[in-house]
């Protein structure tokens, strides 16, 4: 690795080195960009940043769906002094409520975008009264659309080791976001010591789906391989959910040495696959040698059945690589072993409290979870497990995972609260997970912090309790959302818990109201909405999550929730009028997507919990069969099949031939 003290130093070093970045937007679609081809091109849109009147010190959102221009203006604002502010671009109004939260928490930023997704905040902030913040936002917008002329070189702007680099803020839904502040020291910090242990070279080929908005797309996989000068592939995170096989299919025609993905992926990809064998596919992915897995909670059944339906691809078991990280790390704390197999152990679920000796069960028994090891912390990261006093704990106790070093944050950004809670008094950052060291490794075994993983993103339960609480008859206290993983099952669920002591009948259109109410908001699947008679609270009016989700977790709540599936089933019926030919075709696009549904033409697909992921396969499949007539968001317009159908209908109304209307002699 260079030995570059700031990313500015890095970028000019790699200016005049043989490598590129190759971006691949579908099969047979690609672009490579020359390191000194990318290095032109941000300082061209430097000039244009600083003609806008972007300087030093100043904040830039990047809101682009498009990863080739999201690492153009990333590099061109950190070559300007001009401090990147990723945020995603998301589906639903959560994600446009917080881009006008990060907007008035960064104060008078700067946004790179493209006219479409501005022209979509312009509408969505009026509709929310927010007109004045987003007048304040248009004329320091840069559209990529309009950048025509990047022959002129912007000023350069030196930096220094500590300062900032780029803020981080959290990912998913969050009332208040916080913005992680990352130096050039502590990336280059987190670099040098990743690449210490995966001895990452000149020879090796990465590729990645992961978000660049994500520290592990960005940082992981982008500025690691970048400072390395290894070939790196980028693959937009849409064409992986909608086109999954084709990870795979790159990384082999690629001969990529280098994967990643969270516990999601493996899973979407598996799915997809089915029941084909990858012996079909031709696959040869005998190159990699390593495919981190992080970013969520580690299943390890999920690692041992995707290794073993991808060992005819020649995948070797030992390139998993399981990891421990987090946005205020600079991504990476700790690596397992490279090299070896999964190593994993499994304990008592009953007994993984803060404190609690652990104890040690057979992999398979009835109140037993496993955990996969993440190793031992990389170079310049130091870790602890520590008990609720902040006191270090000795090997197979369970405690809070506390880190420190040249990698880790040194706070929030202009969030003094959030500061304070996160250190403890002797420098330590906690991070909010439980884990234990057993044999010198690190294990999680859970969460200290209320904060659920839903396909590699984090998310505040309190927000999601706030969007429930907008369904009739619900207030604040009676209803809670958590993540529970059942005995067996390789993801979490999100399941909502609310407080009903009436019949099981009445509570249908509560459930409904809260399904349809998470999942437009937010895009998130709601596992199930579940009647409980008490919820649980401290003597100090704490919601006690974790008491609700083991008894779900134990089955309690099996028999009401087997009784509301068959009153829902009576209730919804399916309609016996006849349906149109779109009807038909757009029902069999959502069944197919929403396994075990039975999508009716006026169900709506989000009181059934379609995800974002599922809308995503959903609106694939409809481009496939109507091309450019829908857009994705118009699913949110028109969320049942009747809806959408007609919707669709008097689109391609308007656009039958002219010939079609009546003519010629006689025709008045």
């Amino acid at each position: 690795m260079l030995t570059a003290n700031t990313l500015i130093e890095l970028i000019e070093a790699n200016r005049k080195v043989s490598r590129s970045i190759t971006y691949l937007e579908g099969d047979g679609d690609e672009r490579s960009v020359a390191f000194g081809e990318l290095y032109e091109r941000a300082l061209g849109i430097l000039h244009h940043l600083q003609r806008l009147g972007a300087r030093r010190g100043d904040k830039l959102i990047l809101f682009l769906g498009s990863n080739e221009p999201f690492i153009d203006a990333f590099w061109a604002a950190v070559l300007g002094g001009i401090i990147p502010v990723p945020v995603a671009l998301g589906i639903s109004d959560e994600h446009r409520h917080k881009l006008l939260r990060i907007v008035r928490k960064l104060g008078n930023p700067f946004i790179y975008t493209d006219k479409k997704s501005l022209e979509r905040i312009a509408a969505f902030a009026a509709s929310v009264g927010e007109e004045k913040l987003f007048a304040g936002l248009r004329p320091r917008s840069f559209l990529v659309d309009e950048l025509d002329d990047i022959s002129r070189a912007g000023s350069i702007s030196r930096a220094q080791p500590n300062d900032v680099a780029f803020i981080q803020f959290s990912s998913g839904s969050t009332s208040e976001p916080k913005g992680v502040v990352l130096t050039h020291h502590n990336i280059l910090s987190n670099c040098r010591g990743s690449t210490e242990v995966a001895h990452f070279t000149e020879d090796d080929v990465s590729l990645s789906w992961m978000p660049l908005t994500h520290d592990m797309g960005l940082i992981g996989f982008h500025v690691f391989m970048f400072a390395n000068r290894v070939h790196s592939h980028l693959m937009p995170t849409e064409l992986f959910v909608r086109r999954p096989l084709l990870w795979l299919a790159f990384a082999a025609r690629k001969q990529a040495t280098i994967l990643c993905s969270p516990n999601f992926g493996y899973r979407h990809y598996l799915k997809v696959l089915g029941e084909r064998s990858v012996a079909d596919l031709d696959l040869d992915l005998s190159c990699v040698r390593l495919i981190f897995n992080g970013a969520e909670p580690i299943s390890v059944e999920l690692c041992e059945e995707f290794l073993e339906r991808l060992r005819p691809a020649k995948l070797r078991a030992e390139a998993m690589f399981p990891v421990y990280g987090l946005a205020e790390a600079s991504l990476a704390v700790s690596f397992a072993p490279m090299g070896a197999a999964l190593q994993s152990i499994s304990l008592n679920r009953h007994r993984m409290t803060a404190g609690a000796q652990a104890q040690f069960l057979a992999r398979g028994a009835a109140d037993a979870v496993t955990l996969v090891s993440v190793g031992r912390a990389i170079p310049y990261c130091r870790l602890r497990v520590s008990g609720d006093d902040d006191v270090p704990r000795p090997e197979g106790q369970i405690g809070h995972v506390h880190i420190g070093g040249d990698n880790v944050t040194q706070g929030y950004f202009e969030n003094p609260q959030a500061n304070g809670d996160a250190f403890t008094a002797d420098g330590w950052l906690r991070t909010g997970d439980l884990g234990l060291i057993h044999e010198g490794a690190l294990y999680i075994s859970g969460r200290a912090k209320e904060i659920i993983f839903v396909n590699g993103q984090n998310y505040y339960p309190q927000d999601l309790e706030a969007i429930a609480q907008r369904a009739e008859g619900l207030d604040l206290g009676k209803v809670v959302v958590a993540g529970a993983r059942r005995p067996g099952a390789q993801t979490d669920e999100l399941v909502v818990f609310v407080l009903h002591r009436g019949e099981l009948a009445d509570f249908l259109s509560v459930a409904t109201q809260v399904s349809r109410l998470i999942n437009e908001h937010t895009g998130l699947e709601v596992a199930q909405v579940v009647p409980v008679k008490r919820i649980a609270k401290t003597t100090s009016g704490k919601i006690q999550r974790h008491l609700l989700e083991e008894s779900y977790v134990d089955g309690e709540f099996d028999a009401e929730l087997a009784e509301l599936a068959k009153l829902r089933d009576t209730q919804r019926g399916h309609a016996s009028r006849s349906r149109t030919q779109i009807e038909e075709t757009l029902q069999l696009i959502c069944n197919a997507a929403l396994e075990g549904k039975r999508v009716g033409i006026d169900d709506n697909l989000f009181e059934l919990g379609a995800s974002s992921l599922k809308l995503i396969e959903i609106h694939e499949q409809i481009d496939h069969e109507y091309p450019n007539e829908i857009d994705l968001t118009e699913i949110f317009d028109f969320p049942t099949i009747g809806e959408l159908a007609r919707h669709l209908e008097s689109k391609l109304a308007r656009a039958r031939p002219a010939q079609l209307a009546p003519s010629g002699p006689g025709v008045l």
